[in-house]
């Protein structure tokens, strides 16, 4: 059996101002990853679902409310941290096009919406220029990220997208 963490990541989409299309990222107030800008998303819990998870995680990051039934499944990345193996995981990663509420600041993420034509990919993990643009086109991918020893630039990647 895998022992890797399973996490989960939410991608929320709105049309904003124009009709610009937007995406959720909150910038992460304490661990893993602090200062950066990612995803809503985290553990996956024993005896729960990565629909579930995710559902979960984007209420308790951002206080909106995501029904499950709109989730549309996105990517499977694979994360190798060589220098750091307790960090590797895998993560199930969604899109979901209708949020219902406003979203607030928590104490780990403080949300915000920007284009996605304008992502701030170098406020971001390193890796989420080689998969992300993908997903918020509307594809479905797999992706192996392998990190290099600073555990902050990526060394190799692969990307497959999937049918």
């Amino acid at each position: 059996m895998d022992q890797r963490t399973h996490t989960c990541l939410c991608f929320c989409l709105r049309d904003g101002a124009g009709d610009r299309r937007e995406v959720l990222l909150g910038r992460k107030k304490r661990g893993l990853g602090a200062g950066k800008l990612v995803g809503l998303g985290g553990h996956v819990e024993p005896r729960e679902s990565a629909e579930e998870a995710a559902v979960r995680e984007v209420a308790e990051e951002s206080g909106l409310v995501v029904d499950p039934a709109d989730l549309r499944p996105a990517a499977v990345v694979d994360w190798r941290f060589p220098a750091r193996p307790a960090w590797d995981m895998w993560v199930t990663a969604f899109t979901v096009p209708l949020v219902r509420g406003e979203p607030r600041e928590t104490e780990e993420i403080a949300p915000l919406w920007v284009p996605v034509d304008a992502v701030p990919f170098d406020a971001m993990w390193d890796d989420a220029r080689h998969w992300l643009p993908g997903v918020l086109a509307g594809r479905t991918l797999r992706a192996e990220i392998v990190f290099a020893d600073d555990n902050e630039r990526v060394a190799s990647s692969t990307v497959r997208m999937t049918p």
